[in-house]
């Protein structure tokens, strides 16, 4: 079996998801208004300059310290709540397009990313990925302590990536990975074919130095506007699978109508 593993921040969406869910957070009384500035100021630097290593540090101390005593399900239902409204207009087109292919090639999808798994889960599962590699806080009596189970990132990927493999057979040699930052490093060495997308200027120096490809993300598109019926009342929380595999029909749908109508145009 054969696997793809993608990134999430700068190569799933267009923002760090975490700080894209800022003002919803605010609006649910989880965090403060200065908070919520220094998350919008935090978004606009990760947008502008990237993550590097002692960047990412930075913002994992201070997540730390902001989600002491946070309760674990009003964090969940605060993501589910507003997941389509919030981070479906921020999914590149392009993202969707290669998942696509890489599912009609018969390989697993697999997210891999350093937000928590209360992100990336209801995210995992708008898409209609098999699988998920996230950072886990750790969790007593329901809420959050402000620590850390699991953190995913920088060679802690490559070693869940790894374990993945062993567990779901997946040959990493002919498997492939998705990432736009130098940190991810490790997770891209670990598979045969590696892909960088949208690189800070790190990464795109390896690249080029390696010969490895380099894509360029630049359109996000929404979901929940081609999609329209996910907002309904009998699609709901209670109904995620229905969900999920409605955005899978949806983006195969898509894709398809996409490339007929450039074959119209060639």
């Amino acid at each position: 079996m054969e696997a793809a593993f993608f990134d999430l921040d700068k190569t799933i969406v267009a923002r760090s998801s975490p700080l894209a869910l800022g003002r919803s957070f605010f609006n649910e009384g989880l965090i403060s208004r200065s908070a919520l500035m220094k998350s919008l100021y935090a978004q606009l630097m990760f947008q502008l300059m990237g993550a590097d290593e002692g960047k990412m540090e930075r913002m994992r101390q201070e997540a730390a310290k902001l989600t002491e005593g946070w309760e674990q399900e009003k964090v969940r239902n605060v993501v589910t709540e507003v997941l389509e409204k919030v981070m479906s207009p921020l999914i590149y087109s392009e993202a969707l397009e290669l998942m696509h292919d890489h599912r009609a090639a018969g390989r697993l999808i697999v997210i891999v990313s350093s937000s928590p798994e209360e992100v990336v889960e209801p995210l995992a599962k708008m898409l209609y990925v098999d699988r998920y590699i996230a950072t886990r806080p750790k969790i007593v009596d329901g809420r959050y302590t402000g620590e850390l189970d699991f953190y995913a990132y920088g060679p802690h990927k490559a070693e869940a990536i790894m374990g993945l493999a062993e567990e779901a057979g997946i040959d990493l040699g002919s498997s492939f990975a998705y990432s736009d930052s130098v940190t991810d490093l490790p997770m891209l060495e670990v598979v045969g074919n590696p892909v960088v997308v949208n690189p800070d200027k790190g990464l795109r120096k390896l690249a080029a130095d390696r010969g490895w490809d380099i894509e360029f993300f630049r359109n996000p598109v929404s979901i929940r506007d081609r999609l329209p019926r996910l907002r309904t009342p009998e699609v709901s929380r209670n109904n995620g699978i229905a969900a999920a595999v409605l955005v899978g029909v949806g983006t195969a749908w898509w894709v398809s109508r996409r490339r007929a109508m450039a074959s119209d145009l060639a």
